[in-house]
Order: structure tokens, then C-alpha cells, then sequence
């Protein structure tokens, strides 16, 4: 069958479901289960319409219980057991955890997850405010904010082939392809650098790349909120004689600190998962390991699910309390 005849049969099929599912459920509840007729016919009513709304969110429901509730509950089941060689698994309780934490990579990983926490998270949110408010007082703002934006369009593992080519190194005296190189043998360096094998000062080359995505994130966010600032407090602060930065960082800033804390967070979320840029770039080499890497060379490479397991659950764990902070200042903010 061609591709393109399975394609509209799976949408055919899939939009047909839906429509099905959500007429028959609600045949279902009006004509069986609280019919409206008899003498209750008024408790039934008020039951069929309380009970409504959980027909539609039911297939969410199962989807979210299927794809994030199941994964989690196997993946904790993983990192308490240790493969056999026969085939099957054994209970070991907290060892995955135990050799985890006995190993220098996963110290290092970890290490450097903070230091892209301290790092990316502020300096995208800052560059993405910067750009906020200063394309929104140009005329040619618009086409400012889109080319800032494009790199959110492109995949990570995308971006690290471009920035891979922004830090190439090519043999002394031959032509620098690399933006980086050829600006350092210009400016009179010896010979070429290899940036990335540079210990420490890697993670920061590697960042870049990440700042570069998400700075046009938080432009668009940020951008929207100064557009939101009432302009009545503005007009007072300069009648009362307030310069550019005092508007800036005085009136400004705090108007629209909640949203700033919301795209810090949410930057920060991302930085706990990074893979793609430091898989691509590094392959956790020279210092560069990050959790999520090592994750992944656990599981997929040495073919240790338990401690890769106990890994992805360590990572878990981390996100979890910023999901949760971000979700009750929604909520706070909506009452």
C-alpha cells in the first residue's frame, strides 16, 4: 500500500475513533447508565454531567498512564533489580544505587549539571530579556525577533553540528573553516585550538550552544510580558524623571519577575535533561559528561540497566521539584 493511502487510512481511522468513542460513551451514559427519564430523572441528569467531562479526558488519561506513569514505575523496578545472565532479573535493592555512587563519572556528570544550571538558565534568560526589549524598540523589530528565534526551530543534535563546525580546528597553516580558529589565528595565536577537548572550559563551549537555542525562547516569552506592562506606570515613572535603565530594571522588571522565574525554570528543566548537544559534540569525553549521557552509556552501552535505571531516577528526582514549584505558582496565579 502506498505510504501516502496508509497515512490518510490512520487518520481516517483515528479521527473516526475519537468521534466514535465520544458518541457511543455518551450514548452509553444518557441511555443506559443515568438515563434522563423516570423519577430521578433529575439525579440522573446531574450525575450524567458530572461524570461527562471524565469520558473526554479518559483517552488522555490512558495515553499519560501508558507513556509517563508505566515508564516510571519500570524504571524504579529496574534500578532495585540486576540482570542475570541466564536471562530474568534479581532483587537487589539499593545496590545500583550504591555502585552509582562509587563511580568518578557519575561525580562528574552530576558536577557538571550544576555548572550548566548555573550557567545556561541565566545567561538565556538574560539574553532572552535583552532582546526583548530591545527589538521591541526597533521599527525592523519583528524581523529581529525571528532570526533570534529561528535556532528553536532546529533539533539539538542540528545546532551541535553547526557550533561542531563553528569550533573546528583545521592543521597549522592551512585555512581556518572555523569562525572560532580563524578569529584566534587572526588575532595571532600560534596554532589552532582543539576548543573541545579543553577540560573545563569545554562545558562553556558546550552551553553555548544551548544559550544560542534558548535565548530566542525566552525573547518571545519575555517579550510578551513587556508588551503586557500597563503604560500608565511607565508615563509616571517619566514624569516623576526616570532614566531608560531605571524604567528598565526598576519598573519593568519587577512588573514581570513572574514570568522571568517561569522561564528560568523551565530553561533549567531542559538543562537537566541535555543529551543530544554533549552526545553530539563531546560524547561525554574529555570532562563533558553530563547525567544524562551517562545514562545513557549505562543502559545502552555497558548494558547495565540497574545503575542506568538508578541514573534516569536520580534525573527524575531532580525535575520533579521544579515541575511541581512551576505548577503551584500556575495554579497561585490563576486564583
Amino acid at each position: 500500500m502506498h505510504p501516502a493511502i496508509q497515512g490518510l487510512l490512520t487518520i481516517a481511522f483515528g479521527v473516526g475513533g475519537c468521534v466514535g468513542y465520544f458518541y457511543l460513551s455518551n450514548v452509553i451514559l444518557d441511555k443506559l447508565i443515568f438515563p434522563a427519564r423516570g423519577p430521578h430523572i433529575a439525579r440522573n441528569i446531574r450525575r450524567a454531567n458530572m461524570v461527562r467531562p471524565w469520558l473526554f479526558l479518559l483517552p488522555a488519561l490512558l495515553a499519560l498512564g501508558l507513556y509517563l506513569a508505566y515508564p516510571v514505575v519500570e524504571t524504579m523496578r529496574l534500578s532495585l533489580t540486576e540482570r542475570l545472565p541466564g536471562g530474568g532479573s534479581e532483587f537487589v535493592g539499593l545496590d545500583n544505587y550504591s555502585q552509582m555512587l562509587s563511580e568518578a563519572k557519575f561525580w562528574e556528570a552530576l558536577q557538571n549539571n550544576f555548572l550548566w544550571l548555573l550557567v545556561v538558565p541565566a545567561v538565556s534568560t538574560a539574553f532572552g530579556l535583552l532582546a526583548a526589549q530591545l527589538t521591541d524598540r526597533l521599527a525592523w523589530g519583528n524581523i529581529a525577533k525571528s532570526l533570534i528565534f529561528m535556532p528553536m526551530a532546529i533539533s539539538f543534535v542540528g545546532a551541535a553540528v553547526i557550533w561542531k563546525l563553528v569550533y573546528d580546528a583545521r592543521p597549522p597553516g592551512t585555512e581556518q573553516i572555523g569562525i572560532l580558529n580563524a578569529i584566534y589565528v587572526w588575532l595571532g595565536g600560534v596554532e589552532p585550538q582543539q576548543w573541545l577537548t579543553i577540560p573545563f572550559w569545554n562545558n562553556f563551549f558546550l552551553m553555548m550552544v544551548l544559550v544560542w537555542i534558548q535565548t530566542g525562547f525566552a525573547m518571545v516569552i519575555l517579550s510578551a510580558a513587556l508588551r503586557g506592562i500597563p503604560e500608565e506606570t511607565i508615563e509616571a515613572a517619566i514624569v516623576d524623571g526616570a532614566g531608560p535603565f531605571q524604567i528598565f530594571f526598576k519598573i519593568k522588571v519587577p512588573q514581570i519577575m513572574g514570568t522571568i522565574v517561569v522561564v528560568w525554570t523551565t530553561i533549567t528543566i531542559v538543562v537537566l535533561k541535555i543529551f543530544d548537544i554533549v552526545f553530539a559534540l563531546t560524547n561525554g569525553q574529555w570532562e563533558t559528561q553530563v547525567l544524562a549521557n551517562y545514562m545513557y552509556d549505562k543502559l545502552f552501552r555497558a548494558n547495565d540497566w540497574g545503575v542506568g535505571s538508578a541514573s534516569a531516577m536520580i534525573i527524575m528526582l531532580l525535575v520533579m521539584p521544579i515541575l511541581v514549584w512551576n505548577v503551584y505558582n500556575a495554579r497561585r496565579e490563576m486564583r
